[in-house]
């Protein structure tokens, strides 16, 4: 019986098989029909046609601000092109000038030793580190370069990314998301918005440099959050001033969140050897959970790092998209970097010539009447000129005398806060920081004098070029 019923269904397999796949066939051949019918009820004002860049708010913002700058004759200040190494003076179309606005405080950007680090690296393993570290892309310098960090901050481990703006994007959207909360300083880097946006968490922010707004804060908060992080800068990159570090380690010990210190404008700057935040305070590093940085200002590179816990690392390497899905460093900077730290123990004269000359111009600048806001006079001196306009302009008219600064205007800073932003070095002479000051000085004057600025314009013509 048995043997019968599996010979009939071997007969009857094929026929199955057939009806099977012309059923297939049917149902598909219908569906594809459904769809073309779907397509062609479709009438031409039913498809919507993209939306044009050029109707974009964005860029008719942009096309606002050209429209003001036309009519008051200024000139766009941004992308000017330096044509020599740029330190503390530099060449733009042709012209010497003396430079404010290079991340350059060591001045190790032009050193022979950073220089020559960068040449063999480049002759033993190409420009490309040429693939991420995690498949095929790591290189001996990375792991130097992280060593290094490491010793500075006295931490078990370290990471470097491809860009300072990614490190604090990527980390902060590793560590936290929709079930944490994020409490920053409110006047911290777009990069720290943005990675906290990426990470869906919450996210408050406390007064400027106020440890006890920030403690309210955690006093309220109302929520059941799994993880809190808690972020300042150690140098603010538009103010110049410095955290309050010690009244936030203490906050950290009592209400246990994680505090992430953003060192883009410390290290290399503050502390008796140019180690930093924790240095200038004589705090023990492990009280921070995160040390983050840039490779773009002492080091003279490109690039991002954090140091931390070995724990923190191992995450970040396995699960930070910035690093796991990105290139990496080039071993040329990765080469530079680490030769540029090595300078910073080894020529400590460097940080006590930058602290020198950044005391000098703040006091040169507060003597001649200027507005340099709560700078404590490290890396970061801004002149604080309100109108965005009159900033701008400003701006322009230092560089014909022979002065790079340049502007800061909203949304980089408030609005009303628009600055010059003034960057030293440890190669700045005297002779160049009292001629910088006192030309910023009479030409500020001279543009108030002649009420150069916003509240000068015709908005209505204003807004006739804008349409």
């Amino acid at each position: 019986m048995t043997d019968d019923v599996s010979r009939q269904d071997a007969e009857e397999a094929p026929a199955l098989r057939s009806d099977f796949l012309k059923t297939l066939r049917d149902r598909k051949d219908a569906a594809g029909k459904s769809r073309l019918a779907r397509v062609n009820r479709l009438t031409p004002t039913s498809v919507k046609a993209p939306k044009r860049f050029d109707d974009l708010p964005e860029y008719r913002k942009i096309v606002a601000q050209k429209a003001i700058s036309d009519l008051a004759g200024v000139e766009n200040p941004f992308y000017r092109a330096h044509e020599r190494v740029a330190g503390a003076t530099s060449r733009i179309a042709g012209q010497e000038v003396i430079n404010f606005a290079s991340y350059d405080y060591l001045s190790t950007n032009s050193h022979p030793a950073v220089r020559d680090a960068a040449i063999d690296a480049i002759r033993q393993f190409g420009i490309s580190a040429s693939a991420s570290r995690l498949v095929a892309g790591e290189r001996p310098q990375h792991g130097l370069l992280e060593q290094k960090i490491a010793s500075i901050y006295e931490a078990e481990n370290a990471v470097c990314f491809v860009s300072g703006y990614l490190t604090n994007a990527t980390v902060i959207d590793c560590l936290v998301g929709p079930n944490d909360l994020v409490i920053h300083d409110e006047l911290i880097h777009n990069s720290v918005l943005a990675g906290v946006k990426l990470s869906g968490a919450t996210r408050r922010f406390f007064r400027h440099n106020d440890a006890g707004d920030l403690e309210r804060i955690l006093k309220d908060i109302v929520g059941d959050f799994d993880r809190i992080l808690v972020i300042v800068e150690g140098i603010y990159s538009m103010d110049g001033d410095v955290a309050p570090l010690p009244e936030l380690v203490n906050l950290r010990s009592k209400f246990g969140f994680w505090l992430m210190v953003d060192e883009a404008h410390a290290l290399g700057v503050i502390g008796e050897r140019g180690r930093g935040t924790f240095e200038h305070f004589g705090i023990d590093p492990s009280s921070v959970d995160i040390w983050m940085g840039t490779l773009s200002k002492t080091a003279s590179s490109c690039g991002g790092y954090v140091a931390g816990c070995s724990s923190l690392v191992q995450i970040l390497k396995a699960h930070a998209g910035g690093f796991v899905y990105s290139v990496g460093l080039a071993p040329a900077l990765a080469s530079s970097a680490l030769v540029s730290l090595e300078l910073l123990e080894t020529e400590v004269d460097r940080v006590t010539k930058l602290r020198e000359n950044g005391q000098q111009f703040l006091k040169r600048a507060q003597s001649a009447g200027l507005d340099t806001g709560s700078s404590a006079g490290f890396s970061v001196v801004p002149i604080i000129v309100g109108d965005s306009l009159r900033a701008v302009q400003l701006s322009n008219e230092l560089l014909k005398a022979g002065v790079n600064a340049l502007p800061i205007i909203y949304p980089a800073v408030q609005e009303g806060m628009a600055r010059l932003r003034f960057f030293l070095t440890s190669e700045h002479t005297p002779e160049q920081l009292e001629t910088a000051v006192t030309l910023t000085a009479e030409i500020l004057r001279e543009l108030i004098d002649k009420k150069v600025g916003l509240a000068s314009l015709d908005m209505q013509q204003v807004a006739k070029l804008i349409t």
